[in-house]
């Protein structure tokens, strides 16, 4: 029996039940908590975590499990534990005042706040006595110059809530291309051309940024944006980032190669990833992408699926209180479980100097594709693919029975969102309908238990059969984002009509009249400030997202307000853009929709679904699809409907001569990238 049980022993979510046993009354986030602090004349911690952080897991064994910090934090503070997953409006506002006050962030985020919430003081991992002698002088100051800590609040706030705020500018009639070709030459400067990705360490998957330079390559014809997003995306693959084994990418590497990977696998970087190497598929046919894409979906249907067809937000670096224990191997372990096959695979694998890593451990990681590895050595490779399939089942057998990394087995609107739209677009560039299939059971998913089916409203998280947490704007841009795709692959109208729901919903409940933007969270927040997200990162801004949402909608449903809101929102950041290239790729790549050619294709006809499938072959930038056997959307209103399938290829709503040839479209598709 556990000797200390707190108030987080009643929460739903994983990260929060890992402190349920913790000396420190942590309580969860809730208006209670913060009348308890004001009656009881204490400070508030805000800490801010996520079940996969391995700092998080550090401090909680050094300090949050200690009895004498414990007493210490209980004595002077309210501590509040927050899952920034479940509630990143309040670690976005956290991270806003821990940034100003030391110019850098991340998790765990510890900050101290006066009664009311406004902070005062902050900071990620502080080791025990740093931790124990901050509380003691906060306290000692709070206690003795409250009047100079209140002002300091003041300011503190005053700075969060005037910080990133974006204002509404004269709409651009036209985006200039050079300013595209600006960010771009700027963003090049900071490339590693050896090893992919940018010139720094640690190295983020960044989906979306490979995304916006595969397009922008394949548009513009710039062989070396083209070349680096390839090679990105390969080195990733081939890197001991991904697990050569299971399938699905680790958060990210601690260096430069790719090599060694802080182990967690997040649900948001895969979802995302899958869609990056549908499309890099389609545009080179490579085989390594192929493999990848569906090694990841075997490993996210055997491993992060609810049976209720709702995936799980992550799976923890560590296991059994070690990083990467689970997914690492020695010399000796392989010798014995492969026996004769040991040789080739050591040399495949890199169990050599290159793949060490640490005390006797091994990375697996790769310097070819199967294919060069065949050239290579002269050998058939239907004959090693068959053998290294043998010898991946002897090893994920043998690592199958290794005590497996937690599992945060909630549930999150945004990142299954995320997850269906990469099974969609690995569906159409591998000519899988299984997985396009997998994609409309988790919509459904989403549909039956995330939205309310009068309203539109969404939940954010899932756990235990239970839905909760009012969602916020990343959950509704990546709803609607993914119920749009869906429509286009499919040409079922259910989705574009439920995207169309979502979206009146988000506009009446996020947008704000001032800025034309959305602000993080509705308008029903009782935090201490509504935040807008502009700023593309690992995840895009919920704001780009809404506005591509919005131009595909003005598109498909024929509302030129839609248009103009899109474009609104574009004008307002398009001049800060160039400075900051992989902060606002998703931003840009709407940029290539106003700059360059959009096509808008009409598929009808008794096979119209089934052509659309067929051109999932190609990679096509810069183009909506929309079709099906009736004229049930605006866009497709003034369009034949005959027996065989007719496909128009329009631009601005001017259609050229329908053609009932997929090579015919293709050629149209393509004559103008």
């Amino acid at each position: 029996m556990a000797k200390h049980t707190n108030e987080l022993i009643n929460s739903s979510s994983p990260y929060l039940l890992q402190h349920a046993h913790n000396p420190v009354n942590w309580v969860e986030w809730s208006d209670v908590a913060f009348e308890k602090a004001k009656n009881e004349n204490k400070l508030i911690l805000i800490s801010v975590g996520y079940s996969a952080c391995h700092w998080c897991h550090v401090m909680e064994r050094e300090s949050f499990e200690n009895e004498e910090v414990a007493a210490l934090m209980n004595e002077y503070l309210v501590c509040i534990k927050v899952d920034r997953e479940e509630r990143p409006d309040v670690d976005q506002i956290y991270m806003n005042a821990v940034q100003l006050m030391t110019q850098q962030g991340g998790w765990p985020l510890n900050c101290f706040a006066l009664p009311d919430g406004r902070p005062i003081y902050g900071g990620t991992y502080f080791k025990k006595d740093q931790w124990m002698s901050i509380i003691e002088q906060l306290w000692s100051t709070y206690k003795k110059d409250r009047k100079r800590v209140l002002e300091y609040a003041k300011q503190l706030t005053d700075g969060v809530i005037n910080s990133e705020l974006i204002e509404a500018v004269e709409s651009k009639e036209e985006f200039e291309p050079a300013r595209l070709e600006e960010l771009v030459q700027k963003w090049k400067q900071n490339f590693d051309f050896d090893e992919g990705g940018n010139n720094r360490a640690p190295k983020f998957p960044m989906p979306n940024n490979w995304e916006f330079l595969l397009n922008y390559g394949v548009i513009k014809n710039d062989k070396t944006i083209l070349n680096h997003a390839h090679k990105t995306i390969r080195k990733m693959a081939l890197g001991g980032i991904y697990d050569q084994l299971g399938g699905g990418f680790s958060r990210y590497s601690v260096d430069d190669l790719w090599k060694v990977p802080h182990f967690e696998k997040m649900l948001y970087d895969n979802g995302q990833l899958l869609s990056l190497y549908a499309k890099a598929y389609q545009h080179s046919g490579n085989a390594l992408y192929k493999d990848v894409l569906d090694q990841t979906i075997a490993w996210l249907l055997r491993e992060m699926r609810h049976s209720d067809n709702g995936f799980y937000s992550a799976l923890d670096a560590d296991s059994e209180g070690i990083e990467g224990k689970y997914y690492t191997w020695k010399k000796e372990e392989l010798k014995a479980i492969l026996g004769d096959d040991f040789e080739w695979f050591a040399e495949f694998y890199n169990i050599n100097p290159k793949g060490y890593w640490e005390e006797g451990v091994y990375i697996l990681l790769r310097s070819f594709t199967k294919k060069e590895w065949c050239e290579l050595k002269k050998i058939n490779l239907e004959d090693f693919e068959k053998q290294i399939s043998e010898v991946h089942e002897k090893l994920n057998k043998a690592r199958n029975k290794r005590i497996r990394p937690g599992l945060d087995d909630k549930q999150l609107t945004a990142w299954n969102a995320m997850t269906v739209k990469g099974l969609v677009d690995a569906g159409l560039a591998l000519q899988n309908e299984t997985y396009i299939q997998e994609a409309k059971n988790t919509a459904n998913w989403i549909l039956e238990h995330q939205m309310n089916e009068e309203t539109g409203q969404l939940f954010r998280t899932r756990k235990d059969g239970v839905s909760k947490i009012n969602g916020f704007l990343e959950d509704y841009a990546n709803v609607i984002d993914t119920f749009i795709a869906l429509y286009e692959a499919t040409f079922e109208v259910i989705w574009i009509e439920k995207a169309n729901q979502i979206m009146d919903f988000t506009i009446a409940h996020f947008f704000d009249d001032q800025s034309k933007m959305f602000f993080f969270t509705d308008k029903d927040t009782d935090l201490l400030t509504r935040k807008l997200e502009v700023n593309d990162n690992v995840i895009p801004a919920s704001n780009s997202i809404m506005a591509r949402n919005l131009f595909r909608l003005s598109k498909l449903n024929h509302l030129t307000k839609y248009r103009e809101m899109s474009q609104q929102m574009l004008s307002n950041i398009y001049d800060l853009m160039p400075a900051y290239g992989s902060g606002y790729s998703n931003w840009a790549m709407l940029a290539l929709s106003f700059t360059e050619k959009f096509y808008e294709v009409a598929i009808t006809g008794e096979n119209s679904t089934e052509k659309r499938f067929e051109l999932g072959n190609y990679y096509i930038p810069n183009a909506l699809f929309a079709g099906g056997k009736e004229m049930n959307i605006p866009f497709l209103e003034d369009k034949s409907f005959t027996q065989e399938s007719t496909i128009y290829v329009c631009e601005n709503f001017s259609c050229q001569a329908p053609t009932q040839s997929l090579e015919e479209t293709v050629l149209k598709l393509k004559a103008r990238i």
